[in-house]
């Protein structure tokens, strides 16, 4: 049964991703990069500065900083590790270029969808907020199936595969490091992740927060100490990304395909860009301007891709791992970092890996828990989305690597279809908000936004202009 699935999945993968979704996800991000007048590059600055908007308007509300640490709990995690290391061993070093791009480009699809998102957003009902693709679809387009349709996906997607994916990584770096039975830490992990998961979305939010920046920094010094202390190699790994990119030997040898590929799809599962997932945490917060958020969740990729992911990479390039036979996955990355730290520097990376997926178990939850909601308001259904995500990270945590990547790429790209689409018919909207933030910049004002901003947003919930509204 496992192989039929594996190889029904690798047929779709297959046309999903060497044809359709590269030409979507390029094209797309370009179109929101001129239509945005590469905003990725000249609102950096800007990015910066709203993400210091850090305290919450109200008690109890979300802050914007917040609502970018639960995106980015989803984001970082074991796709930064373990996919990076996938995305080399199978694409080889010009991989590393074309997440780069794609991350470059998806900062502008990632404007348009977060900022589409708080516009789009609805009150939740316990002073909060909610929103993301099912909800702008359903507001925006007028497509009730189609917002329902992305609901399902997502919920599968991020609730479901995702989680496995991530529970698979922890259990077999723990293997790895300290022979651990992986059955046994699926049912500690699953066990402590329901004790916080029915605490809610203001709990997510506050483990999110702490979980994602300590690890970051902690990890993104680690590569840090590698590059300095192979500080000369510096110019030999740079060009074996873009030899690998572009060169002559890749084309002859029919590996340039396979370094695009990868680089993209491990690209798109890290940092997410366009895939609709981000909205859902960029709703959540209390902000004076649609835009502000959408400048966030911006950062969020570029952080994540040209930051962390870029750690993973040089430490694996650096080191020569990659060129190690028998190695993919999370256990390249830590014979790469056992390379040049030492044996201990392997098992510091399985405790890593353990605290980034779990964190990233939370972001992927909270997206599930919102599109339920979106589709029935029912707090049975819940309890049986939260059962049925134990049990799949439980299953991820002994099931095989390469099935429960391929599936997550097969949602991921399905996810990423729908959303699309239906950002790219909204563009005009999130458009407007940001030259309506600009032009308010400009004046010297803190920008704030009623659903009078535009035309066309009579109907929305949020944005009245009256306190609690926005």
């Amino acid at each position: 049964m496992e192989l039929f699935i594996q190889h029904a999945v690798d047929i779709i993968n297959d046309f999903l991703w060497s044809k359709l979704l590269i030409v979507l996800l390029i094209a797309g991000g370009l179109y929101f990069t001129f239509g945005t007048k590469f905003l990725q590059f000249r609102l950096l600055g800007e990015m910066f500065r709203v993400i210091r908007e850090s305290k919450p308007k109200a008690k109890g509300s979300i802050s914007p900083f917040q609502a970018f640490a639960i995106s980015m709990a989803a984001r970082v995690g074991t796709g930064n590790i373990t996919g990076v290391a996938i995305a080399i061993s199978l694409g080889g070093p010009g991989a590393v270029f074309w997440m780069w791009i794609i991350a470059i480009i998806g900062a502008a699809s990632s404007f348009i969808e977060s900022t589409l998102a708080q516009i789009y957003k609805i009150k939740d009902g316990a002073g909060g907020f909610r929103g993301g693709p099912a909800y702008y679809i359903q507001q925006g387009l007028k497509k009730r199936w189609m917002g329902a349709l992305f609901a399902v996906l997502i919920t599968l997607s991020f609730g479901l595969v995702f989680n496995a994916v991530q529970s698979n990584t922890i259990t077999i770096a723990f293997e790895n490091s300290f022979g651990s039975s992986r059955l046994t830490v699926g049912l500690v992990m699953a066990a402590i992740f329901a004790v916080i998961i029915f605490g809610g979305v203001k709990r997510i939010a506050k483990m999110s927060e702490l979980i994602v920046v300590v690890l970051a920094v902690l990890y993104v010094g680690a590569a840090l100490y590698i590059i300095l202390a192979n500080i000369t190699k510096l110019p030999e790994v740079l060009t074996l990304i873009v030899k690998g990119a572009f060169g002559y030997e890749q084309i002859a040898g029919g590996t340039l395909g396979a370094a695009l590929m990868n680089g993209i799809k491990r690209g798109l599962f890290s940092n997410e860009a366009g895939m609709g997932s981000a909205p859902n945490a960029a709703a959540t917060a209390t902000t004076s301007h649609p835009a502000k958020q959408g400048l966030v969740q911006s950062l969020g990729v570029l952080i994540d891709t040209l930051v962390i992911c870029t750690s993973t990479a040089f430490i694996i390039l650096f080191t020569g791992a990659y060129k190690e036979t028998g190695l993919d996955g999370v256990a390249l990355t830590q014979a790469a970092l056992g390379m040049e730290m030492g044996a201990w520097a392997s098992d510091f990376l399985a405790i890593m890996i353990f605290l980034f997926a779990f964190s990233t178990l939370l972001g992927n939850y909270y997206y599930g828990e919102t599109n339920i909601e979106f589709l029935k308001s029912n707090r049975a259904w819940i309890w049986l989305y939260r059962a049925c995500v134990l049990a799949m990270v439980i299953f991820g945590s002994v099931t095989s690597v390469k099935l429960v990547w391929d599936l997550a790429d097969l949602f991921m790209g399905l996810m990423a279809i729908v959303n699309l689409i239906a950002i790219t018919l909204l563009s005009k909207v999130a458009f407007a908000a940001l030259k309506d933030y600009l032009k308010q910049r400009r004046e010297g004002l803190d920008p704030v936004f009623t659903k009078a901003s535009i035309k066309g947003l009579e109907d929305v919930e949020c944005w009245d202009g009256k306190p609690g509204s926005l």
